[in-house]
């Protein structure tokens, strides 16, 4: 195939223009089949890992990398020594303590359900992005003693409360009162709202001081355990083992990857699924290459008779056709790769160019958390697609390069 003879040929027969102008044509389509679809795949691969990257985010700036807690399910009395082992730890960046509680929260119109976190603001500072992603008010409002409480949006908009309103928290321990058993409740003051762009946080979470908290779950000095952020997302689970294992196994431990599992890995079988689903577009332009050389090799059929009685080998013959089906898918995998990574790094402005230009909003701020469309191209997805791809084409070359290689000089010099 590489020898120089078919090489020369293969190569003058993809530059040639040929007596049959279809033939040009469907390689041309071919080769622009090819480029469109991993230029497609590659786009769409780059806003679905921008986009995974940004719900990571989003839920990394309120979630911990990982969670130590009293395996018994109880609270954590010894957090202040555990806090001091935990941030020696080279692999720990920061640590913060919480107490946490799912509890009834009281406001003026309705009452919902919602995850209450009691924290020392400066020390989850250490761990998540509360303080970024305030919308109202400072995080430094929840102080010991004062019984403020700052709201996701959806959730303080649901209460129908505003920042000074109150609201009253119920949480399901009970105590014992001169008229029988009465849950635990206080009035909070709502002293802040923060949205984190995703329902599960802005919909159904709460936060107050970490005393606060403590007198209200009747925890005296206790905590509900201590949260984690490390140096590396990606290897928490490993860190989280030998954490758990340098404090002698005595605390549950469980990193993000646990806490959030089916959500990412349901994310992962998506990206999977769609690069099969467009995989298919890159398959059908490449076996087009298939019909343009079965049309070439006919159309061939006296040269490959020459060649033969010349003392080509029937080897010689099918590297020429694989030469050319080789350049058409070689051409048109370089076009997508380069056209592809161009569009995929400057989707943002394109985008909002085509916005401006037809004065239309794709994505509504209004109504979707996201209103850009982020992209975040992975080098070993644009080198396993345009593999794939060159790959299919050369396989799309076999058999029309065998049926060359098979015609037989005598039959087709006979009415030449």
């Amino acid at each position: 195939m590489f020898h120089p003879i078919p090489l020369y040929i293969g190569l003058r027969y993809t530059r040639a223009k040929r007596r049959n102008h279809f033939i040009s044509f469907i390689s041309l389509i071919s080769m622009l089949g090819i480029m469109l679809g991993i230029m497609a795949l590659i786009v769409v691969l780059s806003v679905m890992n921008g986009f995974h990257q940004e719900i990571r985010e989003r839920i990394l700036s309120m979630a911990s990398h990982a969670t130590l807690s009293d395996p018994n399910g109880g609270g954590m009395a010894d957090w202040r020594e555990v806090l001091e082992k935990v941030r020696a730890h080279p692999d720990v960046v920061g640590a913060a303590p919480f107490v946490e509680v799912q509890a009834m929260l009281v406001g003026p119109s309705n009452v919902s359900g919602a995850l209450v976190r009691g924290i020392v603001p400066v020390e989850e500072d250490q761990v998540a992005e509360l303080r970024r992603d305030m919308v109202h008010g400072s995080v430094d409002d929840l102080q010991a003693g004062d019984f403020n409480i700052v709201l996701g949006r959806d959730l303080a908009q649901f209460l129908g409360v505003v920042p000074g309103d109150k609201v009253t928290v119920v949480t399901p321990q009970v105590s014992a009162t001169p008229v029988g058993v009465m849950p635990r409740l206080k009035r909070f003051t709502v002293s802040g709202v923060f949205s984190v762009g995703m329902a599960d946080y802005d919909r159904s979470a709460a936060f107050i001081q970490l005393d606060d908290a403590a007198k209200l779950m009747a925890f005296g000095d206790a905590v509900s355990g201590v949260r984690l952020k490390l140096t590396d997302m990606w290897e928490a689970p490993r860190q989280a083992r030998e954490i758990a294992y340098d404090l002698g196994g005595l605390y549950r431990l469980v990193d993000w990857t646990q806490v959030h599992a089916n959500f990412f890995r349901a994310l992962a079988i998506e990206k999977r699924m769609m690069s099969v689903i467009l995989s298919l577009i890159v398959a059908v332009a490449a076996f087009n290459i298939v019909s343009a050389l079965v049309m070439a090799v006919t159309d061939k059929r006296a040269d490959i008779a020459v060649l033969r009685t010349l003392g080509a080998s029937p080897g010689s013959v099918m590297g020429i056709f694989i030469v050319q089906g080789t350049a058409i898918g070689l051409i048109g995998t370089l076009l997508g790769v380069v056209t592809g990574v161009l569009l995929a790094l400057n989707l943002e402005p394109i985008i909002a160019g085509i916005e401006t230009l037809f004065g239309v909003r794709f994505l509504d701020p209004s109504i979707y958390y996201i209103s850009e469309l982020p992209s975040d191209v992975h080098w070993q997805d644009v080198a396993v697609i345009a593999g794939s791809a060159f790959l299919m084409s050369i396989v799309a070359t076999l058999y029309p390069a065998w049926r060359a290689a098979n015609t037989q000089p005598a039959e087709a010099l006979r009415y030449e």
